[in-house]
């Protein structure tokens, strides 16, 4: 009795050191040795038309590596700009309930308002760190602002003090970055994300890593020839020189990154998640044919992005799915993988994926939802309806959207009419946030700037 009582002592002693000194925030009896470490890889204005292994004209051997080696989905639907997609993506609900419906937004969503995904996995053990764009968002400035959002770490671009490419502006941690004119920032956040894995490999970790790349100006890379511009054929209107280069880096900074993961012995315990924010700013094509849009577009071109989920072992090789994803089922996905509870309190859209990436049948979403300011539709498997009450057949998606009469009555037409419908009905996105920001003269002439700056460093190069 008297050793029995002795060896609860000893037990009770050690957990409550293991107690003090688990890191903080962390559950500190979280069983973590079988959760996966988590990469979410952003692109920016990335569409598909960008992408080799959906049919794009670029050549793209590392994510079409990781697509060969993991499972593909080919409908997934993001916000048409940049702010209300990254919204979807880090709080798991619809631009109607936290107000970022378009660029300039950001600021409606606010740490005490929405739970950023990162602190509800860092409730769950994980170590969390963001690298890259985060200026469409708000409220990351200091390292108090990242623990709020959820972040241990970042390194974000600064886009009030500076370029986001060469020599750039860089926050880490609340502290600007020392940079020289031939510091490129998509290095740099690479080597951010390998040194804080190297420093996190016992994990869990997720990383959030929203990479400028492609998003303009469209600049020269260090893998530019110099006195040369690269330009392909049937790759779209409007293209600037590098255009191919900017995609070539971008596959070339994820495959360091995976090589990293190899040789760290990480792969098997490592989701490698690669998405895009919007659809394409030039019109591009698939398999030789013109997309229906771009970027800003609330149609196909617009919203459509590729993503690739590659984790060796678990997820099954060479697997292409038709499932419907929105950028909101993130959330629900990485919960559910890292055996995190969702954010009480609040709606969450967010439907889970996990099981489609071991292989199983799942859930899928029978419809998917798109906002982008006063503008929506809800889709399903072949059909889709909008706020004003269009009505097409998308059956030849993502190239064209037939318009179908409103007196149309055959019984597939008038199923989905009346099911899309009964969602739009049921979501109401007309009750809650629908004014978005107006852009300033300023800002217009920024861009126009941006632009003109692009097109002059292009033509002396």
């Amino acid at each position: 009795m008297i050793r029995a009582k002795l060896l609860l002592s000893i037990l009770g002693f050690v957990g409550l050191v293991s107690a003090m000194t688990a890191p903080a925030g962390v559950c500190a009896d979280a069983d973590t040795s079988s959760k996966p470490n988590i990469i979410f890889i952003l692109a920016d204005d990335y569409g598909i038309p960008g992408v080799g292994c959906y049919g794009g004209a670029y050549k793209t051997p590392n994510l079409d590596a990781l697509a060969a080696g993991g499972v593909r989905f080919e409908r997934c639907f993001a916000a048409p700009l940049c702010a209300p997609s990254r919204a979807l993506c880090m709080f798991g609900r619809y631009a109607f309930r936290t107000g970022v419906l378009d660029n300039g937004c950001g600021a409606a969503a606010k740490p005490d308002k929405e739970v950023c995904i990162a602190k509800t996995l860092k409730q769950a053990g994980y170590a969390t760190a963001m690298t890259g764009k985060w200026s469409q968002l708000s409220y990351l400035e200091t390292a108090e602002d990242g623990r709020a959002w959820g972040w241990d770490e970042f390194l974000r671009w600064d886009k009030s003090k500076g370029e986001r490419y060469w020599k750039p502006a860089l926050n880490k941690n609340g502290q600007p970055v020392p940079v020289t004119d031939t510091s490129y920032a998509p290095d740099l956040q690479n080597e951010f994300v390998v040194d804080f894995i190297k420093r996190h490999r016992d994990g869990p970790f997720f990383v959030y890593y929203p990479t400028p790349l492609i998003h303009g100006p469209i600049l020269r890379t260090p893998d530019s020839k110099e006195g040369s511009a690269q330009k392909a054929k049937g790759k779209g209107k409007g293209d600037s020189p590098f255009y191919a280069d900017n995609i070539a880096y971008l596959d070339k900074i994820v495959g360091k990154l995976v090589a990293a993961l190899d040789e760290m012995n990480l792969r098997e315990k490592t989701l490698i998640v690669f998405t895009g924010d919007n659809g394409s700013v030039p019109v591009g094509t698939i398999n030789g044919r013109p997309v229906d849009g771009r970027k800003s577009q609330v149609n196909e071109g617009g919203s459509r992005v590729a993503l690739i989920a590659n984790w060796k072992g678990t997820a099954p090789a060479g697997r292409v799915l038709k499932d419907l994803v929105g950028l909101s089922d993130f959330y629900a996905t990485f919960a559910e993988l890292a055996g995190a509870k969702l954010p009480e309190g609040v709606t969450m859209d967010s439907q889970s994926f996990a099981p489609q990436l071991r292989g199983e049948k799942g859930t899928p979403r029978e419809w998917i939802y798109v906002q982008l300011g006063a503008k929506w539709y809800a889709r399903n498997d072949g059909w889709k309806l909008t706020e004003s009450g269009q009505f097409f057949d998308m059956s030849d998606a993502p190239f064209a959207q037939k318009p179908v009469a409103a007196d149309t009555q055959t019984p597939e037409a008038k199923a989905a009419r009346e099911q899309l419908q009964g969602v739009l009905d049921k979501l109401n996105p007309a009750g809650g946030a629908t004014k978005t920001r107006k852009k300033t003269d300023g800002e217009k002439k920024g861009k126009k700037k941006e632009r003109k700056k692009a097109k002059k460093q292009a033509a002396t190069t």
